[in-house]
């Protein structure tokens, strides 16, 4: 993993609404907590702001993070946020304790590469559908992937990549696939638009009844 992230928090004593109402608008803050491993859950608070630009970063999602509370460090996956309904606020955080030798479930994002470069879209006109986006893996702290790649310079047209077609890093499984053939889901494809489809057709029809007047 390239990149570390940081997350500054603060002890969190006053809990529910009205606690939180004032830690978001008088300190900048918002409400969170850090759970599982051997310990209890600690209830924090990080700077709002902070973790907004962090999430910007695609990264930020699928990395093992660093929380620094009071000069004592523990390393986290971000498992749940929680925005305001209808403003650009977030509102809660949920992080999970990871250890090294505990294996961890991350969503993980999908890259797709080399689309413009595959004939069946650079020659053919087709067009890439894209299923899923991001996908569950299962692996050690230190084997989490920030992304998985995918090639479509190879795809022909109607060609279903899925799940079990992904080049996983080493140490690395998709959780999906473990619960059987099944759940081996479609992840992107190549098709014609639905436009296009319908004037193939057509031309084969015209090509059709003009051999039968002969």
């Amino acid at each position: 993993m390239s990149q570390d992230f940081v997350i500054e928090a603060f002890p969190r004593d006053d809990q529910g609404k009205g606690a939180s109402r004032r830690l978001r608008r008088e300190e900048r803050k918002i409400p969170a907590i850090i759970y599982g491993g051997d310990k209890g859950a600690t209830p924090i608070s990080i700077w709002h702001n902070e973790l907004k630009k962090s999430l910007e970063n695609e990264a930020f999602f699928s990395h093992v993070l660093t929380i620094d509370l009071e000069g004592k460090k523990e390393s986290v996956v971000l498992k749940d946020l929680q925005r305001h309904p209808y403003k650009l606020v977030l509102t809660h955080a949920d992080f999970l304790r990871v250890d090294k030798d505990h294996e961890i479930h991350v969503n993980v994002p999908l890259h797709f590469l080399n689309e413009e470069k595959a004939p069946a879209i650079k020659l053919q006109g087709g067009v890439a559908n894209h299923q899923i986006t991001e996908v569950e893996v299962i692996c050690l702290p230190q084997n989490l992937p920030e992304y998985i790649e995918v090639d479509m310079a190879t795809v022909d047209m109607d060609q279903v990549i899925h799940l079990s077609d992904l080049r996983l890093p080493e140490g690395v499984r998709i959780a999906a696939l473990l619960q059987g053939e099944d759940h081996d889901l479609p992840v992107v494809a190549i098709h014609k638009p639905r436009g296009a489809k319908v004037d193939d057709e057509a031309e084969g029809e015209e090509g059709e009844e003009g051999e039968s007047k002969e």
